[in-house]
């Protein structure tokens, strides 16, 4: 995978159809709900997938990026593939790419060999849905190559701006890519432009838009480190102390948009009962999502790793902690919007410690403690490369009822999460 990796990204859908074509088209006859957005489409794909299995259903998600494995990509039920179905399913398909070089195609790229080994598994193990997140954008993403129930796209915001466009409406057009003709469409919180995009979209494709405020979620309470206890109010569904435990204000506007999605395979004969719900929303689990992986002194991990996830990621800290200060370890890879990041992060927050993502994306990894100290001159920041020692510099920074957040890149989390969850390692197989 290594070596996939190098190949980049290539807008276009050229390479994977043909792959597809070689392997016998594989997604052809699949059930499948597609997602696409600049964030929120993993706690959406989770929060879908998860309520259809507690209805009885086999299903597939496919995910992306992943923090330690690519295992964890590809799940069913929940549980990621095993070793040796990713690796039979992997040398078939390279197979069928010296096929394609023969003819003299191009290479697939990485995230276009992933896209096929999801489309192999779910097919092999008789998937009865499978969930699946765009990599990035939409119209030219790997995925784009199926006709789902239903189109999901969580919001837009500016990110990948050299595949995807400059501006908020070339953004949501590239993301709007992912409708089809006469597929429902649900629409998720976004500015007034990009939405204005996504609807014209929708009309010409003769597809009804639902937007996720037609469901309605609202928090009971104030939240906790376990959970956070909600009302849902929408078309067809009507809950009241509902325990959630996904936290963050961010995650109910992706409920929001989950549950406004159900709704629509509801309405294609789907079980979605209330009791799934409630089991499912009490149960959830999402690695790098403000989670909590030390309790004293307090850690959350966050992958706030554009403007958009580190505003959500701000906002949720001061609701659940708006007397206490924080402390930061960030790393963010090169080609990021960093300004956005670096300005929401700064409230609350006593000092940071910038650190070096693994990989060559981090190579300017120093110039984010620069624009730091330009933003904010009164807040000290330390730099340190190796991500072990920045997380231990970092606690020897808080105070008494400190916090600690590390955040930015998923190269970060992964380094970090061993550290606090080494008994887990440990024992994995």
């Amino acid at each position: 995978m290594q070596e996939l990796s190098a190949l980049g990204s290539r807008p276009g859908l050229e390479r994977i159809e043909s792959l597809l074509e070689e392997m016998g088209n594989p997604q052809q006859g699949l059930k499948c709900v597609h997602i696409a957005g600049t964030n929120g489409k993993g706690s959406t794909a989770l929060i879908i997938a998860d309520v259809l299995i507690k209805a009885g259903y086999r299903v597939g998600r496919f995910s992306s990026p992943h923090l330690h494995s690519y295992f964890e990509r590809f799940t069913i039920d929940g549980q990621e593939i095993a070793t040796e179905a990713f690796r039979s399913i992997l040398d078939g398909i390279g197979k069928h790419i010296r096929v394609m070089l023969k003819r003299g195609e191009l290479h697939p790229t990485e995230f276009e060999v992933l896209t096929a080994v999801a489309f192999q598994y779910f097919r092999d193990e008789g998937v009865d849905v499978a969930v699946l997140e765009v990599g990035m954008g939409g119209s030219y993403d790997s995925t784009n190559v199926i006709i789902p129930l239903v189109a999901i796209i969580t919001g837009v915001d500016f990110d990948h701006i050299a595949f995807l466009g400059t501006s908020l409406e070339e953004i949501a057009s590239n993301k709007a890519g992912i409708i089809k003709a006469g597929v429902p469409v649900v629409a998720g919180l976004m500015e007034e432009k990009a939405e204005r995009v996504v609807s014209n979209r929708a009309r010409s494709a003769g597809s009804q838009l639902l937007k996720s405020s037609q469901t309605r979620v609202s928090r009971v309470g104030n939240p906790d480190l376990q959970n956070q206890v909600i009302d849902i109010e929408g078309i067809g569904i009507s809950m009241q102390g509902v325990r959630f435990a996904l936290r963050g204000d961010y995650q109910l506007q992706n409920l929001a948009t989950a549950l406004t999605a159900l709704q629509v395979m509801k309405e294609k004969g789907y079980r979605v009962e209330e009791q799934s719900i409630r089991s499912s929303l009490l149960s959830l689990k999402m690695p790098g999502r403000l989670e909590v992986i030390q309790q004293n002194p307090l850690v959350i991990a966050d992958v706030a790793h554009n403007p958009q996830g580190a505003k959500a990621l701000a906002d949720s800290l001061d609701t659940l902690w708006p007397d206490r200060k924080k402390v930061i370890v960030m790393g963010l890879v090169d080609d990021k919007e960093r300004d956005g990041i670096i300005h929401v992060l700064g409230r609350n927050t006593r000092s940071a410690v910038v650190t070096r993502p693994q990989g060559p994306r981090g190579s300017a990894w120093k110039e984010v403690k620069a624009r730091w100290q330009q933003v904010f001159p009164d807040i000290p920041v330390a730099e340190v490369e190796s991500i072990p020692e920045a997380v231990a510099r970092g606690l020897e920074m808080m105070r008494d009822n400190d916090y600690m957040v590390i955040t930015g890149s998923f190269y970060v989390l992964d380094q970090a999460r061993r550290i606090f969850l080494r008994d887990y390692f440990d024992n994995e197989v």
